[in-house]
C-alpha cells in the first residue's frame, strides 16, 4: 500500500474526525506563530507581538473548537493531524521559512490563513449534508476572522514607524548577512582567479588545460572563502547573521566569479575562447561595480575605478605572466 492510499480522503471523514482535525489545525498554527514571535523578538519587536496576538486568536478558536466538539461528541478526540488526510493544506516547516527574512515570515502568515480559508469553504460547497456544510462554513468563517484579527494586532503593535524601522532593520541585516559577504565572494572569485587563468591560457594555449586549472582554483577560491567567512565571525558581537549563511554566500559567489570565465576555456579554439572569457570578465566587473552601487551605497564612478581597472590590471598581469 502506497503513502496516499494510507492517508483518509477529507471527503471520508465524518463530522467528528473534521472537528478534532480543526483542533490540531488551529494548535499547530499556533505554535508556528509562536515560533515566529519567539524568532522575530530581539530585531522585530512589534512584529514579534503581532505574532503573539495571532497565537492568542488560535488559542481562543481552538478553546471554541473544543467546547463545541465535547457538546457533541464527548471528551475523547481522537488523534487526526493535516498529514493524515488527502488534500489537506500542509504547512511548511518553520526551519525554511524563519531564515528567509521578516517579509518572507509576514507573506507566510499570511497565505496560512488564506489556506485554510479556501480549503474549508470550498469542502463545505462539496458537501450536501446540512450540518457538515454549516460546520465547514463555520471553520472557513473563523480563517477568515483571523485574517480580519491579524490586521488589527498590526495597527495596533506595527504603526508606520515601527513597520520602517523594522524594515530598515531586515534591509540592513539582508546586506550584511547576505550580500556584504557575497559581494566579497564575487570579487574574490572574479579577480584572484584572473591571473592563474589567463596565464595558463596563454603559456599553454590549451584550452582543456585552462579549463581544468580555472576550476581548480574556483572551487579552491570558493572552499576557503566560505570557511574563512564563516569561521571569522559568529555573529553574536558584530550583527551580521548567521556565520553559516554567510559563508555559504561568500563561498557560492566566489566559485561563480572564477568558473564564469573558465566556462569559455570548454570551446577547443583558443581564440574564440579567450576573446568570450575577456568578454564576461568585463561584464562581471560591472556587476560588481554595480552591485557595490546598488547595495553598499558606493558611488557608481568610485566602485567602477577600483573594481574594472583592478580587474583589468590582474588580468593584463595573468596575460603578460603567461606569454613570457
Amino acid at each position: 500500500m502506497s503513502f496516499f492510499q494510507q492517508r483518509k480522503r477529507f471527503a471520508d471523514l465524518s463530522e467528528r474526525e473534521i472537528l478534532a482535525l480543526a483542533i490540531s489545525s488551529e494548535e499547530d498554527d499556533a505554535r508556528i506563530y509562536r515560533g515566529y514571535a519567539a524568532q522575530l523578538r530581539a530585531d522585530f519587536p512589534s512584529s514579534a507581538q503581532v505574532f503573539d496576538g495571532m497565537a492568542a486568536e488560535e488559542d481562543s478558536h481552538r478553546a471554541q473548537l473544543i467546547a463545541l466538539f465535547e457538546s457533541r461528541f464527548g471528551f475523547v478526540i481522537p488523534l487526526i493531524r493535516r498529514e493524515h488526510v488527502a488534500g489537506f493544506y500542509a504547512r511548511k516547516p518553520i526551519w525554511l521559512v524563519e531564515n528567509l527574512g521578516l517579509d518572507r515570515i509576514r507573506a507566510e502568515a499570511a497565505a496560512m490563513e488564506r489556506d485554510a480559508e479556501r480549503f474549508y469553504t470550498a469542502a463545505a460547497a462539496r458537501t450536501s449534508d446540512a450540518a457538515t456544510r454549516r460546520l465547514l462554513g463555520d471553520l472557513a468563517a473563523a480563517e477568515a476572522g483571523h485574517q480580519t484579527a491579524a490586521t488589527d494586532l498590526e495597527r495596533t503593535h506595527l504603526t508606520e514607524d515601527a513597520r520602517e524601522d523594522e524594515d530598515a532593520t531586515a534591509h540592513r541585516q539582508f546586506i550584511l548577512t547576505w550580500v556584504q559577504p557575497g559581494l566579497a565572494g564575487l570579487m574574490d572569485g572574479s579577480v584572484s582567479t584572473l591571473a592563474p587563468i589567463f596565464a595558463t591560457a596563454f603559456a599553454t594555449q590549451d584550452t582543456w588545460t585552462t579549463f581544468l586549472v580555472g576550476v581548480a582554483a574556483s572551487v579552491g577560491a570558493g572552499i576557503s572563502m566560505g570557511f574563512t567567512e564563516a569561521a571569522s565571525d559568529d555573529g553574536a558581537i558584530s550583527g551580521r547573521g548567521s556565520p553559516v549563511k554567510r559563508g555559504v554566500a561568500s563561498g557560492v559567489m566566489t566559485t561563480i566569479g572564477g568558473l564564469g570565465h573558465a566556462l569559455p576555456y570548454l570551446i577547443p579554439d583558443f581564440w574564440t575562447a579567450t576573446t568570450l572569457a575577456v568578454l564576461i570578465v568585463f561584464v562581471e566587473l560591472w556587476a560588481i561595480a554595480w552591485i557595490q552601487s546598488r547595495y553598499m551605497e558606493t558611488p557608481f564612478w568610485r566602485a567602477t575605478m577600483q573594481v574594472v581597472m583592478g580587474g583589468a590590471l590582474v588580468l593584463g598581469a595573468g596575460v603578460l605572466i603567461g606569454s613570457g
